[in-house]
């Protein structure tokens, strides 16, 4: 993202104090003149050009800008401890850890880290103004306060407590399950046996749904124990996570038709718990396992139109030695393919850069994106989504490189302030989240608490893309506004777009300069 940095005014070698107040505004300039707003869409934060002379602002150093020696703030080994790189980590403790753009509160937010994730940092902090443990700048940019949402200490409960992070960049971040009816209890610890009698009123044998082999075989193998664990500690809750009530042995039951992302899963008392993300311990058996869907998109890697097989049972074709053309397999429901633009038998077939010929009354072929931007024309990455069509082309300049169907809202084409369509216009990504939690897309008419939705990327107020798991009805209409997308896609788009989400992190933000996304019928 290009930016556009004010001219540093270093004092002259006489004004000690005023160097030292340049030297502090400078730092502020590095971060704050190159906001979000002075940038093109479409160019990554971390490839922001910084200008020497603020770098070593913010480094404690002041070059002058007539040539005159640099005037060290602080010695060079002083320096080095305030840069990320010797192997220095912090822990994140909240549910939301929030990385800023200087070391001050009212600074600017970059994004945020999720509880237990560990990142790099520099070993002295860089001030402590409003933030008692000191800020220290991270790995790759940005403050953070430690405190209340950080710590220094890397076997904090906190810590302990989250064995693993998102497996970001996979489909499903974390293992996915809908509760039952009654919901499951939010255990503190793993209980014994006695405790899940007198919690659950009943002996665990008695009118529970059978665990399925097929729940076991979706959700894989158990972890084993972590120490942790084991010692059957008492679940500390991190900063963010909500917590109403409190009884020795849990915190009462979830709201009915959640849904949760599970960081773990443990075998105890011939029973299997899972570990939420708000660090509470459900028991599986009072829970459905979320089969995974197959729909993938399709990237375009040659020259072409993407398409979409509507219909079941189709069949594809290749010309035989005669030229003639014979079935030769089957095309899956809503696989992707890249058309040619070849026709035969009067348009009845469409040739494919696989080299098979599809029925074209098999297929939704995308419509091509207008720029009217000149996005395509600078080679910048924007979005395009056909509401009618329910699809989403993503392009790189003039050239589509990936193609999907998407379930945008239930209102249609109809006015997104009395009806659940999704907005129309331009919008730009703003924030991106690995997972967040969300209420408006309905798992059922009741449903109110969806955990950990994936991928999301918010363009417009509470609009955004994301990826879901609690259905799989892409290709029609079905959200409440916001564009849905499979778990796969919505990872290979997260992936793509901008702002980028730096490793370690869970969120960044770019409240003007992030991918194009243009909606429209």
């Amino acid at each position: 993202m290009a930016c556009s940095f004010p001219e540093a005014r270093a004092c002259r070698r006489g004004g000690l104090d005023r160097l030292r107040r340049a030297s502090a505004l400078a730092a502020s300039a590095l971060v704050a003149a190159c906001g979000p707003g002075e940038e093109p869409p479409g160019r990554s934060a971390a490839a922001q050009p910084v200008a020497p002379e603020l770098a070593l602002a913010a480094a404690g150093v002041v070059e002058p800008l007539d040539g005159g020696a640099a005037v060290e703030a602080e010695p060079a080994a002083s320096r080095e401890a305030l840069r990320p790189g010797r192997g220095d980590k912090l822990a994140s403790i909240a549910m939301r850890t929030f990385v800023y753009a200087a070391p001050e509160r009212g600074a600017r937010k970059l994004g945020y880290l999720r509880a237990g994730a560990l990142v790099e940092r520099a070993a002295a902090p860089s001030g402590d103004a409003g933030c008692a443990g000191g800020w220290y700048a991270i790995h790759p940019r940005g403050f953070v306060c430690v405190g209340k949402g950080a710590s220094l200490d890397l076997d904090h409960e906190i810590v302990a407590a989250t064995p693993a992070g998102p497996r970001r960049g996979e489909p499903y971040p974390y293992r996915y399950v809908v509760s039952r009816k009654p919901p499951p209890h939010l255990y503190v610890h793993l209980p014994s046996e006695a405790e899940q009698r007198r919690v659950e009123g009943r002996s665990r044998a008695q009118g529970t749904p059978a665990w399925s082999r097929r729940d076991e075989a979706l959700l894989g193998e158990p972890e084993p124990l972590t120490p942790f664990f084991a010692s059957r500690r008492d679940l500390p809750k991190p900063i963010g996570a909500a917590e109403k009530v409190r009884f020795p042995a849990h915190r009462g039951r979830a709201r009915a038709d959640s849904a949760f992302g599970l960081i773990s899963t443990f075998e105890w008392t011939g029973r299997r718990f899972g570990l939420t993300t708000e660090l509470d311990l459900i028991p599986i058996d009072r829970t459905s396992a979320v089969a995974p869907t197959a729909m993938r998109g399709v990237e375009v890697k040659s020259e072409g139109t993407p398409a979409f097989v509507m219909h079941h049972g189709v069949r594809t074709l290749k010309p035989d030695a005669s030229g003639e053309l014979r079935p030769d397999g089957w095309a899956a429901h809503r696989s992707g393919w890249v058309l040619t633009g070849k026709t035969a038998a009067g348009g009845a077939y469409a040739e494919t850069d696989a080299g098979v010929w599809i029925p074209a009354s098999a297929l939704r072929v995308a419509r091509l994106g207008r720029d009217f931007w000149g996005h395509a024309a600078r080679g910048r990455k924007w979005i395009d989504i056909s509401i009618e069509l329910q699809t989403l082309v993503a392009y790189e300049g003039e050239r589509p490189v990936f193609a999907t169907l998407v379930s945008t809202g239930r209102g249609e084409l109809g006015d997104p302030a009395t009806t659940s369509a999704t907005v129309q216009g331009t919008f730009f990504i703003r924030e991106k989240h690995v997972t967040a939690t969300m209420d408006g897309d309905e798992l059922s008419e009741s449903s109110v608490d969806l955990r950990d939705v994936p991928y999301v990327q918010y363009f417009h107020n509470s609009y955004a893309l994301h990826g879901v798991y609690w259905h799989d009805a892409f290709g029609k209409v079905r959200s409440s506004g916001c564009v849905n997308l499979a778990p796969a896609d919505a990872a290979w788009l997260f992936a793509w777009t901008d702002p980028p989400v730096p490793e370690g992190w869970h969120a960044a933000f770019n409240d003007k300069g992030g991918t194009l996304v243009y909606i429209h019928a």
